[in-house]
């Protein structure tokens, strides 16, 4: 079973959240991947995975770097999953149809986005017909933490 979060993003930035989300994957021992919408914004996320704080850092790489099945966060922009991860992060409209592969899909999305907003209740009924899928929907509360909400 694959289990699908949405998380509605309202008082803070994916920037101020991914590197979180994806800290706490690695720590269960979960490679990651973490697809894009554009190939600029995942620069942006290449160099903000190395510099979000000044003590740490996540490792990871993409195609420019090679080595896909060493790195324990890949990079993307395409469907594929060469590190053979757990856990997949869809930002910026970044979706995929196919689920088996991962334990949990997270679609993040800005809730002052109108078209993102529509963009993640479109990928929500595709994905509640199919079979194998266990979906959550969780909100951001005006503490930045999440809330389930269906």
């Amino acid at each position: 079973m694959t289990e699908i979060l949405f998380y509605h993003l309202t008082e803070r930035t994916l920037d101020q959240v991914l590197p979180g989300l994806v800290e706490k994957s690695l720590q269960r021992d979960w490679k990651v991947v973490v697809q894009a919408g554009s190939a600029e914004r995942l620069e942006t996320l290449d160099s903000l995975l190395w510099t979000f704080r000044d003590e740490s850092f996540v490792p990871h790489g993409s195609t420019r770097d090679g080595t896909e099945n060493l790195q324990p966060v890949w990079l993307t922009v395409e469907n594929d999953n060469p590190n053979a991860a757990h856990i997949r992060f869809l930002v910026d409209g970044a979706d995929i149809d196919e689920t088996q592969d991962y334990a949990r899909l997270v679609y993040m999305f800005d809730g002052h986005d109108n078209a993102a907003v529509e963009h993640a209740r479109e990928r929500w009924k595709f994905h509640k017909e199919q079979e194998g899928v266990e979906q959550t929907y969780w909100q951001q509360n005006p503490n930045g933490g999440w809330e389930k909400k269906a």
